[in-house]
């Protein structure tokens, strides 16, 4: 193999040492032995050194080797540079990549265009002339406008006269009134069906005396004793008969009940309603005392059935057949 094809055939793009056979030492006047030992070429298998990547620059690739060069240039010099120049890689082109132009959305184009538009509309509009704006506009005009002609024409304007209208308020407040009237009642009809309808005409006092005889003569009540200006009350609902002085109860009271039954208060301090009145059950009439024929302060209490003049009969049963028990 010539020395050409030797260079050739070990020849690649990444650097690696050519080798080449021997070749009879030449020695000339003009070169030193140290020249002399510099031009000896290398003999023998040689190890790839790789160029390191730092120093390449991207373009070619140079022929680092200087003894096979030094080689062929003793052979013949046109078969060096024609080795050489096959040897030259070509520089690669560089290829820039551009980045990507975003396309524009057509929505954001149309909006854009619709926002200036609206300007310009606007602009315009507000800078009209005055004559238009001072137009005058009636609402009929402004309706027949929007609904029609033809719908303006079907739709006739309605009304009443004022004498219907001040009917129909006159209706109203009276339905007002009837509607508060029956609440009212409704109120009253729960109101009395919760309050007692008998009550125990005095409250906390001691029963000290019953329907029975006493000291050789009958008493025809009870006697509840308690601290003098307790109040008492009404045993049911009805209209006070009597109110006033009494003989031997000093003042008493005399009530008359829807059942036809009178009660009678007797020794009281103080009478607090007069005759007429009417009184529910529970109702204060009067406050505690000890007038007329009396030891100390106490209620004295009986019931006439049938009427103020009628049969005297025991307080106690009829009391608890109403709900009240002493």
């Amino acid at each position: 193999m010539t020395a050409l094809h030797e260079a050739t055939a070990y020849d690649s793009p990444v650097t690696r040492e050519l080798s080449a056979p021997a070749l009879p030492r030449q020695r000339s006047a003009g070169r030193s032995g140290a020249t002399a030992r510099a031009a000896r070429p290398t003999t023998g298998s040689h190890r790839r050194v790789p160029a390191p990547r730092g120093a390449d620059t991207g373009r070619h690739y140079a022929v680092r080797s200087a003894a096979p060069r030094r080689a062929l240039a003793a052979a013949d010099p046109e078969v060096l540079e024609a080795a050489l120049a096959d040897r030259v890689v070509q520089q690669q082109p560089l290829v820039v990549r551009r980045p990507r132009r975003r396309l524009v959305r057509r929505h954001s184009v149309l909006l854009a265009a619709l926002v200036a538009g609206g300007v310009v509309a606007g602009y315009f509009g507000f800078t009209g002339t005055d004559d238009a704006r001072a137009e005058p506009t009636s609402v009929l005009a402004a309706e027949t406008e929007l609904v029609g002609n033809d719908e303006a024409a079907i739709m006739p304007m309605a009304s009443i006269t004022v004498v219907q209208a001040k009917a129909r308020l006159k209706e109203v407040a009276a339905s007002r009134k009837d509607r508060a009237h029956a609440r009212a009642e409704a109120e009253e009809a729960a109101r009395e069906a919760a309050r007692p309808k008998w009550v125990l005409p005095i409250k906390g006092a001691t029963l000290t005396s019953t329907f029975a005889y006493r000291w050789g003569t009958f008493h025809y009540g009870i006697d509840l004793a308690a601290p003098m200006r307790t109040p008492e009350y009404s045993a049911g609902d009805g209209v006070v008969l009597r109110a006033g002085a009494a003989s031997g109860f000093g003042l008493a009271v005399y009530i008359l009940h829807e059942n036809g039954d009178v009660t009678v208060y007797g020794h009281m301090e103080e009478i607090l309603v007069q005759p007429g009145d009417y009184v529910e059950a529970g109702d204060t009439i009067a406050l505690l005392g000890m007038r007329g024929e009396s030891t100390g302060p106490h209620l004295h209490f009986e019931v006439h059935q049938g009427g103020e003049y009628g049969t005297k009969i025991d307080p106690l049963p009829w009391l608890r057949a109403r709900g009240v028990n002493i």
